[in-house]
């Protein structure tokens, strides 16, 4: 049996945590921040986890992650 492939683009985009979660960075983070209050702004900058919804799909693009 062969190797299963990581999908690249999302291997660039999350990382595993010391629990075994899933963390990623905010979307809403690239232009357009003249109509972003100041709270949004700050509050985009730090990571966050993965959803549970959202972990099962992630999860299988990232076999050995």
């Amino acid at each position: 049996m062969p190797k299963m492939k990581s999908h690249k683009g999302s291997q660039k985009r999350f990382r595993k945590t010391g629990t075994g979660k899933l963390k990623r960075a905010h979307a809403y983070t690239s232009h357009m921040f003249a109509n972003k209050s100041q709270k949004q702004k700050r509050k985009l900058r730090k990571n966050t986890t993965v959803s549970e919804a959202d972990y099962g799909r992630i999860k299988t693009m990232l076999p050995y992650k």
